[in-house]
């Protein structure tokens, strides 16, 4: 059914810009944008909104989440996290390959496709993952429709670890997609997990996390990556940047070999596992407050270039144990819009650099077709904020399976009014509007 909807009187942010305006959304684009006075025949329309005392962003784009289908639907799956994100302002993310099974082969992508055409509720992409043996695949991908090749060159699960220095060059020359890469040296981690274990036990305190997966693991892997994606021309994105050393290795401005920072390495410090435990353990680990006060920094400078979550659930069960033994990963996609607006509060980023950060960027660093910006012509994927109501989580607000989060007690300014995806308002500030409604997969430019 053909609908027109129009968003009078809010802050729309938007490509550098915070200004008073009104959008006019039909069917599932962006019509018109109008700044100033609203025209008469722009306000003739079905559906008004008034946006007074709202900001409009463009919806958030998560490009690093592990939804959990197929094969661990115990924690989460695609119907449940995209849920979340919907209620968080998220109106597109993007699955990472470890799952069971693997995203791996070209089969095992289409099965995940087919999911989330049914179960999302916003809208989704997947990465494609490298192994050792797979590298033939990798040219032969649908750049239009995968969003790139995740590498894991620090431990991970099954065969997705490539640390071999001539199947990891095989990667870099081999992939016409963007190469996502996990960077913690498995060797480092190996002999420091052996120093913890001889002298403090089998599973050594969570406090030690930092310790065994260390900065050094970190700049390790990091300097290996960036060195093969200069000497091969691939194209590089470094996942979830957690130390100051390794920052050293971006610059602003640099399209070609760019940095992630992850919001769990932007809210918690290493004081905090003697607060929150194994809640924060996460691959890599949380470090210390130099490390995070450089990374809040490097968000203004241009040496990040995008905010993700790593949205990782897991069952409160899984996330017994210390550093050995919990599992790592936290959920984070329901509420990390307003915790980052949080940081512009505190002064750490503009409210512009954070629509930058989690929208902008996102798109142009996959090439995303028809998202990331309020543009007329382009999907109506969009988020009403507000700072009127301060509201404390509990674990009735949240929407993942796993039903906790790290920030649970926490006091927000911020709250997700509304959202839109494609056009139609999924989300109204308490609840999702329509069971029925699906999200799309996005395409990327290429």
């Amino acid at each position: 059914m053909h609908s027109r909807r129009l968003i009078l009187n809010t802050m729309i942010v938007n490509e550098g810009q915070c200004r008073k305006g009104h959008v006019l959304i039909d069917d599932d684009r962006i019509e018109r944008i109008v700044f100033g006075e609203a025209p008469r025949d722009l306000i003739d329309v079905a559906g008004v909104i008034d946006g007074e005392g709202s900001w409009l962003l463009p919806g958030v784009i998560d490009t690093h989440v592990h939804f959990r289908d197929p094969g661990l639907t115990y924690k989460a799956d695609m119907e449940s996290e995209s849920r979340a994100a919907a209620m968080g302002g998220v109106t597109t993310w993007l699955d990472m390959p470890n799952t069971v099974p693997q995203t791996t082969t070209r089969e095992a992508l289409s099965e995940k496709m087919a999911l989330a055409a049914r179960k999302s509720r916003v809208n989704y992409g997947f990465f494609f993952g490298a192994t050792t043996d797979n590298v033939d695949v990798l040219p032969k991908l649908n750049r239009r429709k995968v969003a790139g090749v995740k590498l894991f060159m620090g431990a991970s699960t099954g065969n997705m670890l490539v640390d071999d220095e001539a199947a990891l060059r095989a990667v870099f020359e081999n992939s016409r997609l963007p190469i996502v890469a996990h960077c913690e040296d498995s060797a480092v981690i190996a002999r420091r997990m052996a120093e913890a274990r001889e002298r403090y036990g089998d599973d050594p305190d969570v406090c030690h996390h930092p310790e065994i997966r260390s900065a050094e693991a970190c700049y390790a892997s990091t300097v290996k990556a960036v060195a093969l994606a200069t000497e091969t021309g691939a194209r590089l994105h470094v996942a979830h940047i957690t130390t100051e050393r390794e920052l050293g290795l971006f610059s602003a401005g640099d399209t070609h070999i760019t940095a992630e920072a992850c919001v769990p390495h932007l809210l918690f410090t290493d004081a905090d596992y003697a607060r929150l435990g194994t809640r924060i353990k996460c691959n890599p680990a949380v470090k210390t407050a130099a490390d995070r006060a450089a990374l809040r920094r490097a968000l203004s400078e241009g040496i990040v270039s995008s905010i993700a979550t790593d949205h990782a659930p897991h069952a409160l069960t899984d996330k017994v144990g210390g550093a050995a033994r919990a599992a790592s990963g936290m959920p984070m996609v329901q509420f990390s819009l307003v915790a980052m607006l949080d940081l512009v509060d505190e002064g750490v980023l503009s409210i512009e650099r954070l629509v930058e950060l989690m929208c902008h960027a996102p798109a142009r660093l996959f090439n995303i077709e028809n998202r990331g910006f309020l543009r007329e012509g382009y999907k109506a994927d969009l988020v009403m904020v507000r700072r009127d109501h301060p509201w404390t989580l509990t674990p009735n607000r949240i929407a993942s399976r796993c039903n906790w989060s790290p920030l649970e007690g926490h006091t927000f300014k911020w709250r997700v009014a509304r959202t839109f995806c494609n056009g139609f308002q999924i989300y109204n500030g308490h609840r999702l509007t329509d069971e029925s409604f699906r999200g799309e997969a996005v395409t990327f430019d290429r």
